[in-house]
């Protein structure tokens, strides 16, 4: 008899590849993978019309989704991990010199708040440096994924005609997350941003979660397995990764690669572990970002978010 097909959803990365390139398969089903580009166009597709039955997706788009309905449950799977202190960037002639210094100005976000990102660096401004902030006055250049979402009272829109990296540069913003922008006047908030993020992971363990793995509520109801069988092959795909990673066989290593490898010397054994245990400090404090910025209105437990079947793995 032959195996369901699902339609999958994940960029192509270090780990992840040997599943995509077929060395790796779970035993209950087959995936289709399904190209989409940008990735983040799939988290849409995903959460306003279930158009796929497996799909790597933000975290924080994620916990939102959740708390609005939609029928879709992750996987404890984080295939993309980032450090977030240099996401924050600020016009030298605004006089910021520390986080707390927007405190009553006005910071761009990159599309929407729900953006995860911006929900870590906004966590990192006001854990890790005092900023408060509902003080400031957060711009979005783009909407939400979860159309039903609504933002709190301190977020608006950008202004019709106008683009974020110009308003930086111009000093209209303050700051802005999650931008790319190349300007004399434009710069770093925090310096040494991957230093600091790295010394954050020495004394907290906080490797951020940027991206999980979803499935359709109604695929788990029919196919009990199907979680911890997707889990396994994630799982088993990364395992090659991260053993050719360690033993020096990735012949051009990426940024991420890089990171990876800065995050094991740093002390990780492995820097991307799966299941809920070894990541559950770093989930609970996202859950805690996402609950004090307004992301979520309700608190939830690590379990909540989760399919039951996952629960004991870790891989």
């Amino acid at each position: 008899m032959s195996l369901p097909k699902f339609k999958t959803v994940t960029r192509t990365q270090g780990n992840n590849r040997a599943l995509k390139e077929g060395v790796v398969k779970p035993a209950t089903c087959e995936l289709e993978f399904v190209e989409v580009d940008p990735l983040i166009a799939a988290f849409r597709r995903m959460v306003r019309a279930s158009e796929f039955d497996i799909c790597e997706m933000a975290i924080t788009t994620y916990v939102c989704a959740r708390e609005h309905g939609k029928k879709m449950t992750a996987i404890p799977v984080p295939l993309v991990r980032q450090f977030h202190h240099g996401a924050i960037l600020v016009n030298k002639n605004a006089g910021v010199k520390v986080p707390k210094d927007l405190e009553g100005k006005r910071v761009g976000v990159n599309r929407g708040y729900t953006v995860t990102t911006g929900v870590w660096a906004r966590g990192i401004m006001a854990s890790e440096y005092g900023l408060d902030l509902s003080k400031v006055t957060w711009v979005l250049s783009g909407d939400e994924h979860v159309a039903e979402y609504v933002a709190p009272s301190n977020v608006t829109p950008i202004e019709a005609g106008k683009k974020m990296e110009d308003m930086l540069i111009s000093g209209e913003l303050a700051g802005a997350i999650g931008v790319d922008v190349k300007h004399p006047d434009v710069a770093p908030l925090i310096p040494n941003a991957l230093d600091a993020g790295l010394a954050a992971f020495k004394r907290d363990g906080h490797y951020p979660i940027n991206h999980l793995v979803v499935i359709k509520d109604e695929l788990l109801e029919k196919h009990p397995d199907l979680a911890a069988d997707i889990f396994n092959a994630f799982a088993a795909s990364k395992r090659l990764y991260v053993e050719a990673l360690k033993a020096g066989k990735i012949e051009t290593l990426d940024a991420a690669d890089n990171i990876h490898l800065k995050v094991m010397a740093a002390g990780a054994a492995d820097p991307l572990p799966y299941g809920i245990e070894p990541n559950r400090k770093v989930i609970e404090t996202l859950i805690g970002h996402a609950l004090s910025q307004g992301i979520i209105t309700k608190k939830v437990s690590v379990e909540d978010i989760f399919a039951r079947g996952t629960w004991g793995l870790v891989g």
